[in-house]
């Protein structure tokens, strides 16, 4: 992004001062680096699926590649955001396509594990409820507000990426073992986050209403004043 002032980066160009201002004011275009971070992860889900189902999928060298892929989505996931935050490139196509390529490869990988017994059915399910619940939950609210992330939602995507991850790797004894209490720590974190996600809907909607109350009874006595 250059700093050099519109007046300068203008002259001598025949363009007119305020053409950069107005292209930024026209918001910024789709093929932004988190945009193209997030086609990146949302292409690598099938490709992930197919490393993780190849020869039966136990075999420890395509698991290893299977996790390469993963791992590299879970990283885009943190980077795309902030990028978009920080240098204004948020777009309708990123506020849709970011959290659905969060639950896309973070639900193949479950569905996966799940289909290849290593993984119980339950923790998928729980995870994925959450995962859609509070999806749905953030809708239902949004025109009252937006529910901000917390603290804890971004430790427990830390902890369920971390114990998905350990999950896909084919480990011996202890690892193994330790994946299991990972896995475990992130299903009490996806229990809990989503309990306090609905308390702030709740108040959040009760604060929505209240003002919309507070709003028709003040334009109602305007009326009747007049």
């Amino acid at each position: 992004m250059s700093n050099v002032p519109a007046a300068a980066a203008g002259k001598g160009r025949g363009r007119p001062a305020g053409g950069r201002a107005a292209a930024t004011a026209a918001g910024p275009g789709l093929w932004n680096i988190a945009n193209v971070l997030t086609m990146i992860r949302l292409l690598l889900v099938p490709g992930f699926v197919l490393l993780m189902l190849a020869d039966g999928g136990h075999d420890p060298v395509w698991r290893a590649w299977a996790w390469a892929a993963f791992t590299i989505a879970m990283i885009t996931d943190l980077f795309d955001g902030e990028l978009a935050r920080r240098y204004n490139l948020v777009t309708d196509f990123g506020k849709i396509a970011d959290p659905i390529a969060d639950k896309a490869i973070m639900g193949a990988a479950l569905i996966c594990l799940s289909l290849l017994a290593e993984l119980p059915w339950w923790v998928t399910a729980v995870i994925l409820a959450r995962e859609l619940g509070i999806t749905a939950l953030r809708f239902w609210v949004i025109r009252h507000g937006v529910i901000p992330a917390s603290r804890g939602g971004k430790v427990k995507t830390l902890a369920q990426g971390v114990a998905v991850g350990m999950y896909i790797l084919v480990l011996p004894g202890l690892l193994a073992t330790a994946r299991w209490w990972v896995m475990a720590a992130a299903v009490v974190l996806t229990v809990g986050t989503a309990l306090d996600y609905i308390r702030q809907a709740i108040v959040l909607r009760r604060a929505g209403l209240a003002r919309e109350r507070g709003g028709r009874r003040t334009a109602e006595r305007e009326e009747s004043e007049r």
